[in-house]
């Protein structure tokens, strides 16, 4: 295991770690189809209505690439910390409280509106619409399992070395052997723990990837191409990364070893496009891009389903419009880029309003003034 962290700081990684939550925010602000139905709000996405959509997934489900970027960004910060004198447990805790203090708070600010709307005006199914403007934040869920196991993930890498790698991801295909030759369901929930833990102890390499030859790069990239073209085509696994209605089950919920195959086509794409990048991010105007975006990437993330509710409830209040064609028409793909605009507008004072309640404490040496 290295240990030696670099003195500068890598806007790369930066900028993925960014990229990766707001591709999430947009997908949702952008795609997420409402319908109103009498138990409430439901939502899906025009995957179950538009044949060869799915592909998109393969470049737009980006969380495997989020978790993989978390492990070298947690690696690094604990290095730093420890070349402080500060300990491994207190290091841990200092980050779970950072990332788990603000998710908190937002449940409990949307679990008492809900308490307050039900009995207030007795509608039942503003217990929906909590949960569907919480549910996004499961994997902040699984990343604060994967930060409290990190002393496990940096002794198995320091032990092991890539057969840690070999045995997380064989244990998952292992996982969905059982669930899908046998059909006992409740052992795909491992591999939350098993492919969530092997990305992000993936992360734990990413400095030696990151020297590796071009061709290394392209290797990584065609392999994990051909594994999702090969499992997809299986017949066995759903060719969408994200969960569409109509579908057999979700490669996501609970994740299959599909995923594994996402996260090697992802890493070798962006070390593929990594020179090009790293020559966009030295212009000042794209670093000033890149600063920003960091600094609230992660503030955006917890609080778009926020934004993104008060919108839907004022165009319902203002224009008595509430919930989307289905299936979607042409107005509304055009209509797309429009979309997300209501929801920025309502997500930003969100996000200034916490921001004046809550200011994080930052250590000089700290890589990013976000949780990683």
């Amino acid at each position: 295991m290295s240990t030696i962290a670099p003195t500068e700081r890598d806007k790369y990684v930066d900028w993925l770690r960014a990229l990766s939550l707001i591709v999430v925010v947009l997908w949702h602000w952008a795609f997420t189809i409402l319908q109103w139905k009498p138990h409430g709000p439901e939502p899906t996405s025009p995957l179950g209505f538009t044949s060869g959509l799915w592909i998109l997934t393969w470049l737009l489900q980006v969380l495997p690439l989020f978790f993989y970027v978390g492990g070298h960004v947690h690696l690094l910060s604990w290095e730093r910390a420890r070349a402080r004198g500060v300990g491994l447990g207190s290091f841990v805790l200092r980050r779970i409280r950072a990332l788990a203090l603000p998710a908190l708070f937002l449940c409990g600010v949307w679990i008492s509106i809900g308490a307050v709307v039900t009995l207030t005006f007795g509608v039942d199914w503003m217990w929906r619409v909590v949960l569907l403007v919480l549910s996004p934040l499961w994997f902040l869920g699984v990343y604060l399992m994967l930060i409290a196991l990190l002393p496990v993930a940096l002794w198995l890498h320091r032990r092991y070395d890539v057969l840690a790698l070999i045995w997380l991801g064989g244990a998952a295909l292992v996982v969905d052997v059982i669930r899908f030759r046998y059909g006992i369901d409740w052992a795909g929930w491992l591999n939350m723990l098993l492919i969530w833990g092997l990305a992000h102890q993936a992360g734990l390499f990413y400095d030696r990837v990151v020297i590796l030859p071009r061709r290394y790069d392209i290797a990584l990239l065609w392999t994990g191409l051909f594994a999702l073209f090969g499992l997809v085509y299986s017949g066995i696994y759903p060719g969408s990364m994200v969960g569409v209605p109509g579908d057999k089950w979700s490669n996501m919920a609970p994740p299959t070893f599909v995923i594994v195959a996402l996260l090697l086509f992802q890493i070798g794409l962006v070390e593929v496009l990594r020179p090009a990048m790293e020559r966009v991010l030295e212009r000042p105007g794209w670093r000033r891009v890149n600063d920003f975006i960091n600094r609230y990437a992660l503030s955006l993330f917890l609080f778009h389903t926020t934004g993104m509710a008060i919108s839907l409830g004022l165009s319902w209040w203002l224009f008595g419009t509430l919930g989307d064609k289905i299936p979607p028409d042409l107005k509304w793909w055009l209509e797309r880029p429009i979309a997300i605009i209501g929801p920025l507008i309502c997500t930003t004072p969100v996000i200034y309003l916490f921001s004046r309640r809550r200011t994080p404490v930052k250590h000089p040496h700290d890589r990013s003034s976000t949780p990683g």
